[in-house]
Order: C-alpha cells, then structure tokens, then sequence
C-alpha cells in the first residue's frame, strides 16, 4: 500500500475524485461534499493541505478555471483507487465466506 492511502481523507478525495461527473471538481465543491459525507466541517488548511499532499504525490492535478482551483485525478491517482476499491471488495467477500 502506498503512503497515501493511508490517509482517510486523502483516499476519500480521490473516491470522490472518480465518481465526479466530468473527472473533476472545483477545491470548494470537494470539500463540500467531503463535509456533507462526513456530516462534519473540515479546516480549509487542512482540507487544502491534503489536496496538495496529494498533487505532490502525483496522484492529483491542479489547473485553474478563472478563480476557481480544478482537481481531477492523474492516470497514476486512478489507478490506486481501483487497487484499493478491488481490495477492499475482496475483503467484504472474505468476510461475506466467513458468515
């Protein structure tokens, strides 16, 4: 497992991430949903902080539309969430044998 992972929230950007429409959300966009998901208000600094924790890991890009920051996943950042969605559904279904 890579470093990244390791981190609810950061995985939980990148799920977030994939499952977007169009590939990509404005930084405030994201953190809405992260909050609404978390049924809890997230620290901009630190919100942000794990957004570029996961640009510098290369699994995230930035580009700016007007004044908005724009976040999509990289081929890289894609192909760890798949990993880990096979992993964890390959769990449930230990689990589901063990019952």
């Amino acid at each position: 497992m890579t470093k990244w992972l390791r981190s609810g929230r950061r995985r939980d950007i990148c799920f977030l991430l994939a499952a977007a429409d169009e590939g990509e959300l404005r930084g405030q966009q994201l953190k809405s949903r992260l909050e609404s998901h978390y049924d809890d208000h997230l620290e901009p600094k630190a919100f942000y902080g794990s957004l570029a924790a996961l640009v510098d890991a290369g699994f995230v890009e930035k580009r700016t539309e007007g004044i908005y920051d724009v976040y999509a996943l990289t081929d890289g950042g894609r192909r760890r969430v798949r990993e880990h969605y096979d992993w964890v559904q390959e769990c449930l279904e230990e689990e589901r044998d063990d019952d």
